[in-house]
């Protein structure tokens, strides 16, 4: 396999020619004098040291070798406490946290690069950083100042790590039904009693201390999701000076053994009468989560991107080098007895889709980042307000369309390798395994898309998809005639996602399963005209420097293919979508 290399020149593209992002973060009063171009592009040269030096070829061995569990806790792979160590030194794991805590303060834009970076390098080794990410996040926004002052500076320098403790053996998408207790006590504290499964870092040897999030439910709870509380439950007790003291009864009942990502430790959770504080007020546990959750599933998406980006890079290496038959149009290697694969239509086609998917990933990924900065940071109301709607409305296409798209992309570079594809020691069999995960956790892309065609879309009544098209239809009508062989099909792309959107709507007055009938397509019908968006965008960027540097030719050539071969499927998708739901109920359970 490839040595992973950080794709820095073309995340450099999105942020500064694509979408000008200085001008964002000069906008933006709390960004302003933190960061700026030359600031970012240090932090991402130095992330891409980082993780192709240290983490990356950590990669396979700890796929080899998993975690291990014993009575007195859970190992990590051989390598990983060092590498977690030196990540955690260089400030990595609070790169987006807040300064007064001790985090770097970068913007999600920024995060999103380092995030897609550390999972090309090492899925495995990803997750425990981003879930203690994503803890903080809850706590810097949800816990009181005395727990923030506690617990964040350790989680935030990666001296203590964080999990998130939601699903329970018989809870996944339904929460509302978790068992876990919380008995308040005298001191204020509360005991939690419970069983969590499926949680990501929940013990490991990476860290001194491990502060779990978890939801549970106390004795006067209202029955549902809105009885729903947060826990902050530290794995060893800390005194008042910080110091760690007895360890919480909290205890890792087993692992679970998994299809991929085995260098994470994905743990059975037991809280037997554990110590712990609530975060926020009762009953307000979901809120404080989904606080997180946006940002995770952006988050989990670039995971998607990330194993994508990996197996291309590998794929198009072993196509330049690996020789089998001639050139359809005659031999191109003279002086071999074959010629390399890269000259085959078909696996021109199959690494033309990886590119232009990864590469429309990487700046749609980036697009979301930025609402994000700018619903966090804005002090317009207006411009706060639009930004938050848009974030609603992409999160889960994010989430759903980048993961999918992650898995049809190492499809495609394990296919690329042919029968070597199949054997572990290439590597990219890992990368098929791994990324499967990307579609199940963080609410499985059914749910994204349940969550997308019916909170979001009917919900609002069309309101929120209209800010997106709008934007869109702003672009296209300002674009120079040199654009035209873009957004010609872009228009004709929303105009096809618009009519789809009004008949959802009409539909769904009269039968409630047109809801969950249309919503898998509908999101792929989104995802592929926000992806077209975003390579007119690139376009726009590229057009005109194409004779000057191979990189703007690339792109354009890129940018051709994906209108041309890719963003048709948006045809058979509305044609699905408009079968209605009428055919997903002509049998009975039986019939099954």
């Amino acid at each position: 396999m490839a040595d992973y290399k950080a794709p820095l020149r073309d995340m450099q593209f999105v942020l500064n020619e694509v979408f000008e992002v200085a001008n964002l973060w000069a906008e933006l009063p709390a960004l302003a004098e933190t960061v700026d171009v030359e600031t970012a592009a240090a932090i991402l040269e130095e992330a891409g040291k980082v993780t192709g030096g240290v983490i990356a070829p950590l990669n396979r061995s700890g796929d080899e070798e998993g975690c291990s569990w014993s009575a007195e806790g859970v190992k990590t792979p051989a390598g990983f406490p060092e590498a977690y160590r030196t990540y955690a030194e260089g400030g990595w794991v609070g790169v987006g946290g807040a300064p007064e805590f001790g985090g770097m303060g970068m913007p999600k834009a920024i995060g999103a690069q380092v995030e897609e970076m550390v999972n090309s390098a090492n899925l495995s080794f990803g997750l425990y950083p981003m879930l203690t990410a994503g803890a903080c996040l809850s706590l810097l926004n949800h816990a009181s100042e005395e727990l923030k002052a506690k617990y964040l500076p350790n989680m935030y320098a990666g001296t203590w790590a964080g999990s998130m403790c939601l699903t329970e053996p018989h809870a996944g998408t339904d929460l509302g039904i978790i068992r876990t207790k919380a008995e308040p006590q005298a001191d204020g504290s509360y005991k939690i009693s419970g069983t969590k499964i499926f949680i990501t870092g929940g013990e490991h040897d990476l860290t001194e201390n491990i502060i779990h999030l978890v939801l549970a439910k106390l004795p006067d709870a209202p029955a549902g999701s809105k009885g729903i509380s947060l826990f902050l439950v530290p794995k060893v007790m800390v005194n008042a000076d910080g110091s760690l003291a007895e360890r919480n009864a909290v205890s890792c009942g087993s692992l679970e053994h998994k299809m991929g990502i085995k260098g994470s430790a994905t743990c059975v959770m037991n809280f037997d009468g554990a110590t712990g504080w609530i975060v926020d007020a009762p009953n307000k546990g979901l809120a404080a989560m989904f606080t997180m959750m946006n940002y995770e599933r952006l988050g989990v998406g670039i995971q998607g991107l990330a194993t994508g980006e990996r197996s291309y890079q590998s794929a198009v290496e072993y196509a330049r080098e690996r020789i089998q038959s001639r050139a359809p149009t005659g031999p191109v290697a003279q002086d071999k007895a074959a010629d390399p694969i890269i000259v085959h239509p078909d696996v021109r086609r199959m690494l033309l889709t990886m590119k232009a998917l990864n590469e429309g990933g990487r700046a749609f990924s980036s697009y979301v980042a930025m609402q994000l900065d700018t619903a966090k940071y804005s002090e317009e109301p207006t411009t706060r307000k639009r930004a938050e709607e848009l974030v609603a409305l992409l999160t889960p296409i994010a989430k759903a369309f980048l993961t999918d798209m992650g898995l049809e992309t190492t499809i495609h570079g394990q296919q690329i390798f042919g029968g070597h594809g199949f054997i572990r020691e290439w590597g990219q069999e890992q990368l098929v395994r791994d990324c499967r995960i990307t579609q199940i956790y963080e609410g499985t892309n059914g749910i994204q898309a349940l969550d997308l065609m019916g909170r979001k879309i009917v919900g609002s009544g069309g309101a929120y998809a209209k800010l997106f098209t709008d934007e869109i239809r702003a672009f296209t009508a300002s674009a120079s005639a040199e654009l035209a062989e873009f957004t010609g099909p872009l228009n004709a792309a929303v105009q096809n996602l618009e009519e789809l959107t009004a008949w959802v709507l009409d539909r769904a007055k009269g039968n409630p399963n047109e809801i969950g009938a249309a919503s898998v397509e509908y999101l792929h019908a989104f995802g592929y005209t926000a992806y077209a968006y975003m390579w007119a965008l690139m376009a726009r960027a590229s057009l005109g420097k194409e004779g000057q540097d191979d990189f703007y030719a690339s792109k354009l050539g890129t940018a051709r293919f994906y209108f041309a071969r890719l963003l048709p499927r948006i045809h058979s998708l509305t044609a699905s979508v408009k079968a209605g739901s009428e055919s997903l109920y002509l049998l009975d359970a039986a019939q099954f």
